[in-house]
């Protein structure tokens, strides 16, 4: 086996997603869902290059991947995957070195886990609590919703230091260029005024990214109108809720929303931030 870092190319996107794709049990991806993951590999590998590595075996195949970044004192790991044939040799356990070298003086760590327990048991060694975390999803009926009980306005670049401000209050540190990413490919609704600030990021198939409010206030008003903002009859997601979020199952009920299990929160040196919803991709 032989570990080199990620590059910013095409070649090394298809490469990092045939592993992702190999050891995901959920079967096919959608076009979107695979042309979402290569831009964040592109991305990740261009901001974070000592943090991205790709494990390949003796014939130059790709086997196994780790993407791993660093906002100011915090250090995330995007995605660890290893091929089912390459199990059980060591190359997960490697990659997850080379990546951890990576936030090597770094004071918080942060990951959302699939709900596999092998995950679940690597983050754990590496010294991470593990935080069960769930899933809200469903159609969303609007109708049971109740009106946000402040403004919440259309954000966008002009937001980027009131987000980045958030960030730090909740989690120590702030997204920095991720925002910048985020808001190609997601709406932003944005929330300021004297019951706090906050941010909650929408993709186009009506999944929340990521929510930060300094106020539990704000962050349901930031949830509520993340979901009254959709289609009439769209489904959503809200994803990566620990015990700490419970505000979000209040909206989540609200809305007509089902819940479920969803993986594990994963955290060093840190409580779950809250009131918070880590994206998967940024955390």
């Amino acid at each position: 086996m032989m570990l080199r870092r990620v590059r910013d190319s095409r070649a090394d996107a298809e490469a990092v997603h045939s592993v992702a794709v190999g050891a995901d049990a959920g079967g096919s991806w959608s076009e979107r869902r695979t042309a979402a993951f290569r831009r964040r590999v592109r991305y990740l590998a261009a901001t974070d290059p000592d943090g991205c590595w790709l494990a390949e075996d003796e014939a130059g195949e790709p086997v196994g991947a780790a993407l791993a970044a660093r906002r100011e004192g915090l250090w995330v790991l995007s995605l660890l995957a290893v091929a089912p044939p390459a199990r059980g040799k060591g190359v997960g356990t490697e990659l997850m070195r080379r990546a951890m070298a990576y936030g090597r003086g770094t004071l918080r760590g942060m990951i959302c886990a699939t709900p596999h327990s092998a995950a679940a048991r690597v983050y754990r060694a590496a010294g991470f609590g593990v935080h069960p975390s769930m899933r809200l999803a469903g159609t969303v009926d609007a109708a049971r919703l109740t009106v946000p009980d402040g403004p919440a306005i259309e954000g966008g670049p002009a937001h980027r230091d009131l987000m980045d401000s958030v960030d730090r209050r909740l989690r120590g540190s702030a997204h920095g260029p991720d925002h910048g990413e985020l808001l190609l490919h997601c709406r932003v609704v944005v929330a300021d005024d004297l019951a706090g600030s906050g941010y909650c990021y929408l993709d186009d198939e009506g999944s929340v990214e990521l929510l930060a409010a300094t106020s539990r206030r704000i962050a349901v008003r930031l949830l509520t109108s993340a979901l009254l903002s959709l289609p009439p009859g769209s489904d959503a997601t809200v994803r990566h809720l620990t015990a700490e979020q419970d505000w979000a199952l209040d909206v989540g009920f609200a809305a007509g929303l089902d819940l479920a299990p969803d993986g594990y929160v994963c955290l060093r040196g840190m409580r779950p931030p809250a009131p918070y919803l880590p994206s998967p991709r940024f955390l």
